[in-house]
């Protein structure tokens, strides 16, 4: 029975400071969110049920709205790697018919060019008119649409929703998919 418990002992004593066990705990420390309220890290993990600026919209609300006019402009923020002055592409990804991929837009820290690659995209959208109806998605539990949304809402636009579960919830409800490219950066 020592035996055992000085075995236990020595085990946690050498999983307590390992680099694994060091790494997880200053993650754990590190802030999720910045000083402008935007989510900087873990993207891909439960989001809230609401966002300033914007309505929520389930996927039968989302077809209702496609099927009105003015029909919303659809704005996936998916995540795709940037390398060397181009998108790369590590693997195949799908949108909700219609939609405008702008790739990197929900990040928590903006870069100026990705700002800039943001606000001309949804001028040109929008052309010009800040009351177009928006919907931003991405994947479910991905705080990338949440971040895109608070900065449309800071950018002046007034008519946003969140489709919270994104390109998920519409896969599951059997709903047709398009291959995607992001829209180019410039």
């Amino acid at each position: 029975m020592p035996r055992a418990l000085s075995f236990a002992c020595l085990l946690a004593l050498a999983l307590g400071s390992s680099p694994t066990v060091q790494a997880a705990t200053a993650d754990a420390a590190a802030p999720l969110f910045n000083a402008d309220g935007y989510r900087i890290t873990l993207y891909r993990s439960p989001t809230p049920e609401q966002v300033d600026g914007a309505q929520i919209v389930d996927t039968a609300q989302l077809q209702a709205m496609l099927s009105q006019r003015p029909k919303p402009v659809l704005i996936d923020v998916y995540r795709r790697q940037w390398l060397q002055g181009r998108f790369i592409e590590d693997e195949p990804h799908a949108n909700l018919p219609g939609s405008h991929w702008l790739a990197n837009t929900g990040d928590g820290e903006l870069a100026p060019r990705w700002m800039e690659y943001l606000t001309l995209n949804l001028r040109a959208l929008t052309d010009g008119h800040q009351d177009t109806p928006l919907v931003f998605y991405c994947r479910a539990d991905c705080w990338l649409s949440w971040n895109a949304i608070k900065r449309a809402s800071a950018l002046g636009y007034s008519h946003l929703y969140w489709y919270r579960d994104g390109l998920d919830a519409w896969q599951a409800a059997g709903l047709p998919v398009e291959p995607a490219q992001p829209e180019p950066l410039r």
